[in-house]
Parts: structure tokens; C-alpha cells; sequence
């Protein structure tokens, strides 16, 4: 059985790992990503708030194999980005994407939003499938974007 709850200090390590794991398998480990956001080695300090929150998933022994957060996205109105999708490589192909995707929606509309809205890169080719498969709407690039090497921006009603 499949365990979701809020991201906690103890986790930050294995999350970190998880998503720098990822990004280097898909050559991102570049400057203008995730890789180097400065919250990513302490993302439970960064979520605890009712704007911001990240969420993990343990597997059947208690260990962490991927997580989602979301986090008011002041750009464009109502709006909450989805943030830092990842799962461990044993995760993968099990239909835990879609499941987290969903998770995120719900804990978004729960906290007021209206809109989801993510970025991604060319790279993640199997992210992307996901997101437009869920709904997402490609979107040209807003302003003032933090990632400035991500390529590819999505929007989705809630």
C-alpha cells in the first residue's frame, strides 16, 4: 500500500537525492533548474506553509520514493505552479505519476486555486506525456520566470 502525507525534515535528504537523481539522468543538472534551487536540500522548511506545500510517498516499508508540491504562483492569477513531480526509478511506470498529479490538483483546489500551472524541458518527454494527459494546455512562457532553462510551460483549469 501506497502512503502519501507532508513532506518533514527527515525526508529532505532522500527528496533532494531523488530529484537530483532525475534531473541528471535528463541532463538538466544545470544551472536554471531545480538542481540548483536553494530550498531543494531543506524543501519541508519551504512547504510549511498554507501556500506552499510539498507531499511524498513511502512505499509498503516506510521509504520514500517520490513526491509533488505546489506553490502560489504570483504571475498569473488563482494560479498554484505544480512543483517538483519526481519519483525514485523503482516508481517509475506504475501509474504513480498520474496518482501524485492527482493528489496535487486536489490539495491545490483545496487551498483556493483555480489554475494549475507547471514547467518543464524537451527533455522530460515522459512527463510531458503525463501532464498533456491530465489536461494540461500548452501556454506561451510567462514573464519573469524563475527556471530560465525550462522550455515548456502548461496550464489547466481545476
Amino acid at each position: 500500500m501506497i502512503n502519501y502525507r507532508e513532506i518533514t525534515p527527515a525526508d529532505n535528504v532522500v527528496m533532494a537525492q531523488i530529484i537530483r537523481d532525475n534531473l541528471k539522468k535528463y541532463h538538466l543538472d544545470i544551472p536554471g533548474t531545480a538542481y540548483f534551487d536553494e530550498h531543494l536540500d531543506h524543501l519541508s522548511d519551504y512547504y510549511g506553509v498554507d501556500e506552499r506545500k510539498y507531499f511524498v510517498i513511502e512505499d509498503d516499508h516506510g521509504k520514500i520514493i517520490g513526491g509533488v508540491g505546489f506553490a502560489k504562483f504570483d504571475l498569473l492569477e488563482k494560479t498554484a505552479e505544480l512543483q517538483k513531480l519526481y519519483l525514485a526509478d523503482s516508481a517509475k511506470g506504475s501509474g504513480l505519476g498520474y496518482e501524485l498529479m492527482t493528489l496535487v490538483e486536489e490539495k491545490m483546489k483545496e487551498a483556493g486555486f483555480k489554475y494549475s500551472y507547471l514547467e518543464t524541458h524537451d527533455n522530460l518527454k515522459i512527463a510531458i506525456h503525463i501532464y498533456e494527459k491530465c489536461g494540461y494546455i500548452q501556454i506561451d512562457k510567462p514573464d519573469n520566470v524563475v527556471h530560465s532553462a525550462m522550455n515548456r510551460f502548461f496550464k489547466k483549469s481545476l
